[in-house]
């Protein structure tokens, strides 16, 4: 525990081991060499993947070896206080050039929730994002998503396009037809008031689909 903690004053927490970082967080003492093996444990039942944890209930997490309610809490605290640093963060991104840039700004909104959500970035002509509004909760398919609601706060934010973005919890980013049939819907509306749908991406937590990349959008 000593060696992560001396790193970390020295050299910065980015050159911590995903194990000494959890180490450091689970940590009772400075001198507490046991933290590391329970930061070992959990490690191993996330896969080996520190980012598995997020989708581990508090509950769950709990009973983990070691950990307990008190190291359970400060866990699920500092992962929820890197996703809303990440959040704020793509507020400061505020113009859209590429799906890559979509990906970017949705990604620590909706990459790792666990049920889908639809948003719609609102864009002026040079990219610029006027506004990112949510329109959908619990599914995408066309007869949930109201594209009415898409249509008219488009005019009153004067957008001249728009992009839907949506993510996967399946951790896979293919679209399905479901998803398909919105885009079509929603860029037919859009058309009758001369606005671009600019693109459709898909996001999930390690990859994106862009539609008007893979020529579903023209």
């Amino acid at each position: 525990m000593k060696n992560a903690l001396d790193k970390l004053e020295s050299r910065g927490a980015a050159v911590l081991e995903d194990v000494e970082l959890l180490a450091v967080l689970l940590a009772e003492t400075q001198g507490d060499d046991k933290a590391r093996g329970v930061a070992q444990n959990i490690l191993a039942e996330c896969g080996g993947r520190i980012s598995n944890i997020y989708d581990v209930d508090f509950s769950r997490l709990r009973m983990m070896s070691g950990i307990g309610k008190l190291r359970a809490a400060r866990l699920k605290a500092a992962i929820e206080l890197g996703r809303r640093v990440a959040q704020e963060e793509t507020m400061h991104h505020d113009t859209i050039t590429s799906d890559t840039d979509v990906a970017r700004v949705m990604r620590p909104l909706i990459g790792s929730l666990q049920h889908e959500e639809c948003w719609v970035l609102y864009l002026a002509s040079s990219g610029k994002i006027l506004e990112r509004m949510r329109v959908s909760q619990g599914g995408v398919q066309a007869t949930v998503v109201d594209c009415r609601l898409i249509i008219k706060r488009a005019l009153e934010l004067l957008a001249v396009q728009i992009v839907i973005a949506h993510n996967h919890p399946s951790g896979s980013a293919e679209p399905s037809g479901q998803d398909l049939a919105l885009t079509e819907r929603v860029s037919e509306a859009a058309k009758l008031f001369e606005i671009r749908l600019l693109d459709h991406v898909v996001v999930a937590q390690s990859e994106h689909y862009s539609f008007r990349g893979h020529g579903l959008i023209k």
